[in-house]
């Protein structure tokens, strides 16, 4: 079973979207900044607060969610 322990969710954090490590930085925000041809580096200075890991991550969840699978997420 896959584990996303940098992908969180919080009610009170971005509306209980999918966020890195309990930030207001969701992990639709980081694959849409690479769908939009961005590339890891340029993310991770756009937001030093990130770390390489962070962006995997959310790539990786996104694409489960694809799969329309349901997991739980650590609380923040």
């Amino acid at each position: 079973m896959l584990t996303f322990d940098r992908i969180t969710q919080d009610p009170g954090v971005m509306g209980g979207k999918a966020c890195v490590r309990g930030m207001r930085v969701t992990a639709g925000m980081i694959v849409g900044q690479i769908a939009a041809g961005h590339t890891i580096e340029e993310i991770l200075n756009d937001y030093p607060y990130l770390e390489r890991e962070d962006v995997l991550q959310a790539l990786r969840y996104a694409a489960w969610r694809a799969e329309e699978r349901e997991i739980v997420l650590a609380s923040a």
